[in-house]
């Protein structure tokens, strides 16, 4: 049975996750601090916390930070403010998924399981064959980028990315497609984490979607890994 944390202020909100979480077979703990949270994930170490930012002690942003110096558990944060360029510095900041308020029991859940099923995905393997695209070179068992021989640097995320899109090399690739296979999440809405991950894999590889190499997006349908030479030229970029 998964263990999760909820760190929320509202009591309302806080039992009522409580409640839902646990009749959906989740054991779950609470806290309605940031610094309790933090203590509570530290000692007790959950698989998984769903962390609000607007707490009373300590911004939730914060939190994650901290958090994130000390543990590597997946952080769902769940949270009223919905501007992109708070999502985009959670992520950054490590959160493994972002849920804006209000939303259904249903749908936390589903990304509770997306993330955790990650999770299990990036346990050990038997040693797949390195995937070559051009001078770039993705070696899926031991997670490992080269690009013309020197190494890339990848969070983990953008690694699964690179992969997916790797072993689909000059196909083009739907945002939903992405979502629902790396990210396990077949959900609708304007997700934006497909293209903030985009472009921090864009950045990785030292192009930018107005100068792509390797990463070619195709308007209104998606985006696609192909090695330079063989760009086609009728590409349309975002």
């Amino acid at each position: 049975m998964p263990h999760l944390l909820v760190i929320e202020d509202d009591p309302q909100l806080r039992n009522a996750l409580l409640r839902t979480l646990r009749d959906r077979g989740h054991a779950v703990a609470t806290a309605s601090t940031g610094m309790g949270g933090l203590e509570e994930a530290v000692t007790h170490r959950p698989d998984l916390v769903v962390l609000d930012l607007g707490l009373p002690d300590v911004d939730g942003a914060r939190v994650l930070r901290m958090l994130r110096a000390v543990s590597d558990v997946p952080v769902i944060v769940a949270t009223a403010r919905d501007q992109e360029p708070e999502i985009v510095a959670a992520l950054g900041d490590g959160a493994d998924d972002y849920v804006v308020k209000p939303f259904g029991s249903g749908e936390l859940d589903a990304r509770v399981k997306a993330v955790l099923r990650r999770l299990k995905g990036t346990a050990p393997q038997e040693a797949e064959p390195p995937i070559r695209v051009g001078g770039l070179v993705i070696a899926p068992s031991a997670r490992e980028v080269t690009l013309d021989g020197a190494p890339v640097d990848l969070k983990p995320r953008e690694f699964d990315l690179l992969c997916y899109l790797a072993q689909r090399a000059g196909q083009v690739v739907s945002r939903r497609e992405l979502l629902a296979e790396v990210w396990q999440q077949p959900l609708g809405g304007a997700d934006k984490t497909v293209d903030v991950h985009l472009s921090w894999l864009r950045r990785e590889l030292g192009e930018t979607a107005q100068r792509p190499r390797y990463l070619h997006t195709v308007r209104t349908v998606g985006v696609k890994l192909s090695a330079p030479e063989d760009r086609p030229a009728e590409d349309e970029h975002a």
